[in-house]
């Protein structure tokens, strides 16, 4: 797996490994290889227009009060481990919009599996074809696979941001998760894991701040659950959520969503 050798390479670049520990690191990355394995297939996609009654997704005629509802960054926006359509975070999110609001919501996702904050560029491009009212951004995970420095990558990320901004399009992000709940990454790979990703969405939270843009801390709100319930919240590869791990992440991003759903629209939403 490319996050194993990454952080590999990190580690030793970064902490001067002798060769004792580099040959225990490598020993564990060959071991966390085989027991994560690798992600095969599409995930699913639901895009199309949600309701307030529930009803969706639909493929006709769009609603002249719709909410355009985008999804970008890796494969947690694009809902990989989910077990089916209606449990996929853009799905559990665009309903949830389209109930508080009152609108329908229309969902696009164009977030991509594997994808790292430098990917962004091609995403923010198709999303700019029409730009959408509003933007949820989940990325940062990918990025301890390279050695990319944080502050770059929160640089990057705040790029992105600021061309969706532009075209007037409201953004929310979810910052980097922490990588120590991943428990196929053995010890001590797996607190190097974390140290990298949660220094990541400081800088990224950073960043967003500077701009006036929501930030939601995946590592803070969302990470302590999957530790305390990993057998619950995690798809079978052990690495990615699944359904119900996704329906976790959505109600944590929900309120942020809806605040700024309200000011992409001008609307006063009362509190859920």
């Amino acid at each position: 797996m490319r996050v194993i050798r990454a952080l590999m390479l990190g580690a030793g670049s970064v902490g001067g490994l002798s060769g004792a520990a580099y040959g225990l690191l490598n020993g564990q990355s060959r071991r966390a290889r085989t027991i994560i394995g690798k992600s095969t297939g599409l995930p699913l996609n639901a895009d199309g227009v949600y309701l307030p009654d529930g009803t969706g997704p639909l493929h006709q005629h769009e609603p002249s009060d719709c909410v355009t509802f985008a999804m970008l960054g890796d494969s947690l926006a694009a809902g990989l481990g989910a077990e089916s359509e209606a449990r996929l975070p853009g799905v559990n999110l665009a309903k949830g919009l389209a109930e508080e609001t009152g609108h329908p919501v229309r969902l696009t996702t164009h977030a991509i599996i594997g994808s790292r904050t430098s990917d962004l560029d091609e995403q923010v491009d198709v999303a700019l074809i029409t730009p959408p009212d509003l933007a949820l951004i989940i990325v940062g995970g990918n990025d301890v696979t390279t050695r990319m420095r944080v502050g770059t990558s929160a640089a990057v990320l705040a790029k992105q941001v600021k061309r969706l901004m532009r075209a007037g399009t409201t953004v929310v992000v979810g910052t980097c998760p922490d990588l120590d709940i991943i428990r196929p990454i053995p010890q001590p790979l797996r607190t190097i894991a974390s140290r990298w990703g949660l220094a990541l969405a400081r800088a990224q939270r950073r960043e967003l701040d500077r701009l006036g843009v929501r930030s939601v801390s995946m590592a803070a709100l969302v990470s302590p659950e999957f530790r305390q319930r990993p057998d619950e919240l995690f798809s079978e590869d052990r690495f990615h959520p699944n359904g119900a791990g996704y329906e976790l992440a959505a109600a944590v991003l929900l309120g942020p969503l809806c605040d700024a759903a309200g000011l992409a629209r001008g609307w006063r939403l009362l509190p859920a």
